[in-house]
């Protein structure tokens, strides 16, 4: 974003700026928001706070060394604040009354499934506890190296290495039970 200067910017300049962010990392960032919240809407709603978010930080953009990192970072600390909310408790209890109606909305299972991923890996991998599930999404669908999971999720790199090796095993007898229960 070579554009950028030391000058006065103004409102179009930074909704611009916002508008080539959310088309860049929109999407994967909605699929780690559901990896960890399991509800696509919640998940599109925790997107939309950290664009908010970012463009009331946009002053500091260019002192940001990783951005993808800091994105990123922010993205799975509002996840995580959203499931420590008792509003989330008490929305996934009463949401149980919606199971019925049918949404228009594709699922994320149903979005990954058309860009060609086998259903039953991506069913498998978000079966799988939180602290699994999102190195494997990182290391596998984001690409990010173990030294960059293990700063963005707050844990050194060999955890990350024990992360990625248990979760692989975890999915493998997931995938394994399912192949025998015929799923």
């Amino acid at each position: 974003m070579e554009w950028l200067e030391a000058r006065p910017v103004s409102r179009v300049e930074k909704e611009a700026w916002l508008e080539t962010i959310m088309e860049e990392y929109g999407e994967n960032l909605t699929r780690l928001s559901y990896s960890y919240l399991r509800d696509w809407g919640m998940a599109e709603e925790v997107v939309q706070d950290v664009f908010v978010k970012i463009y009331k930080q946009y002053d500091i953009y260019e002192e940001i060394g990783a951005f993808k990192s800091w994105i990123y970072r922010i993205t799975i600390n509002r996840c995580k604040d959203v499931l420590r909310s008792s509003l989330l408790k008490r929305i996934v209890v009463q949401s149980q009354f919606f199971q019925f109606l049918e949404s228009k909305e594709k699922t994320p299972e149903a979005l990954l499934m058309t860009k060609g991923e086998d259903a039953e890996l991506v069913k498998g991998v978000l079966a799988l506890p939180v602290k699994y599930r999102e190195v494997i999404l990182l290391f596998y669908f984001e690409e990010m190296s173990n030294r960059e999971i293990g700063e963005l999720i707050g844990v050194n790199e060999n955890t990350v290495k024990t992360r990625l090796s248990r979760g692989r095993e975890k999915l493998r007898l997931v995938l394994e039970r399912s192949e025998f229960d015929g799923r």
